[in-house]
């Protein structure tokens, strides 16, 4: 089923690139980060293009639950802990810096927006909650302590950051697309140092910027063991509470709220991607017991990208590529990660400095726990005698019967039922 924003807005269409060209910047990948990427090049004056296999925001940008917001969980104290004071406190800063620009450009598009309250909650441990509103004091930021928020459980405690913000995404995209360089059905077939080949034609560019998602060039940058990727399911209820604010549990199979329109958004039931979970069912459940009188009236699905560390990868695609970049590991927070990576990488391409840099960067060390289990999930798969295989890298495809699909668990690619490529990082469908 079609998610709510796709229902509620009108796509633009661009053309398909049939000759060859010259750039100064090449975007591969039309998403909310592929577009922002874009238009902030655009507003720096910089040479560019950008294309898209299928349509601008027709893959994981039209499934989000658009929440603009730095409160990426209860992780503060963790990056402290991983990083320092120092780095914490720049991620901190650059996701709050992504939420004031989005609120400035917002101003002048009707894409829905409004200023909330975020929270995180723990149903069974305030101690979670003290550690990390002791970490945001030390970063010098104003949290707050909630007892209680409006949702039909208890709690043991919430963080509140306010002025935060929700949207949307697709009202927003197709605006600022306007009047962007932009091709629609323009697949990317190979790259070269500094040679893209799509099937319309040839574009030579100084600089390459991929923000397809997950990186589908296998040979730099490891992309393939710093990732995998987790599907987690939404449904629309129309009969709900309004819960005033952005709601989410710290705890990964726990749940999420925010309100569109006359719309409950109810968020859930995630897993890993090619392993079994909660999908809708945990949802439904949920709101027949909590809210009886609520009827479902869209139902989808969404997948994201799982960094190693928990930090997104934004910056050179390897240390041995220093004309491609790379946007991804946007863990579930691809509202603030998309704008942090458009002005992060414009900056790059035009040889600003910019402070945030070192903390993205896609070449920082390798070495924790995560590593050697996507290793392990991955040679587990790579012997699993099955049919099919996923061309991406011949791991066994899983089927999800809940979504009629062929998915694999070692780097989240999903086929259709007859065979045709849904999600990345394969380029291409079952043979």
């Amino acid at each position: 089923m079609n998610s709510i924003w796709t229902e509620t807005a009108q796509a633009p269409s661009y053309g398909q690139l049939n000759e060859d060209l010259k750039t100064d910047v090449l975007v591969i990948g039309g998403g909310i980060a592929g577009i922002l990427c874009a238009y902030m090049l655009k507003k720096a004056g910089v040479d560019y293009v950008l294309v898209e296999a299928d349509r601008i925001g027709a893959g994981i940008t039209k499934n989000t639950t658009a929440k603009i917001t730095s409160q990426h969980g209860l992780i503060y104290h963790t990056l402290i802990k991983k990083f320092g004071r120092e780095k914490a406190g720049l991620y901190l800063e650059t996701n709050q810096s992504a939420v004031s620009k989005y609120r400035e450009l917002c101003r002048d598009i009707d894409c829905d927006f409004e200023e909330k309250d975020a929270f995180v909650y723990s149903i069974d441990n305030p101690k979670k909650i003290e550690k990390e509103l002791n970490a945001l004091k030390e970063l010098g930021f104003s949290a707050d302590y909630a007892e209680s928020v409006p949702l039909p459980f208890k709690i043991a405690g919430a963080v509140r950051f306010e002025c935060q913000a929700q949207f949307h995404p697709l009202k927003f995209m197709y605006a600022i697309s306007k009047g962007l360089n932009i091709y629609e059905h323009t697949k990317v077939l190979e790259i070269a140092p500094n040679l893209v080949k799509t099937k319309g034609g040839n574009i030579t560019a100084k600089k390459i910027i991929v923000a397809t998602h997950f990186p589908f060039i296998n040979k730099h940058g490891f992309y393939f063991l710093k990732m995998y990727q987790h599907r987690s399911y939404v449904i629309a209820l129309k009969n709900a509470t309004d819960v005033s604010g952005m709601y989410l549990d710290d705890n990964e199979k726990g749940l999420s709220f925010r309100n569109y329109d006359d719309l409950l958004l109810l968020g859930g039931g995630s897993h890993r991607t090619g392993e079994k979970g909660g999908n809708w069912a945990v949802l439904r459940e949920f709101a027949k017991q909590n809210y009886p009188e609520a009827e479902t009236v869209y139902e989808w699905a969404t997948q994201d990208c799982m960094p190693l560390d928990g930090v997104p990868y934004i910056g050179h695609y390897s240390g041995s590529t220093p004309d491609l970049y790379v946007a991804t590991g946007f863990n579930k927070w691809g509202m603030t990660s998309a704008m942090v990576s458009a002005e992060l990488l414009t900056d790059m391409v035009l040889e600003k400095e910019n402070p945030y840099a070192e903390v993205f960067d896609p070449s920082r060390s390798m070495l924790c726990a995560q590593l050697f289990a996507n290793i392990g999930k991955a040679v587990l798969n790579l012997i699993t005698p099955t049919v099919p295989r996923c061309p991406h890298m011949g791991c066994a495809l899983k089927y999800n019967p809940d979504e009629r699909s062929w998915d694999c668990s070692c780097h989240g690619s999903r086929f259709t039922e007859d065979k045709k490529l849904i999600d990345n990082p394969a380029t291409k469908d079952l043979s």
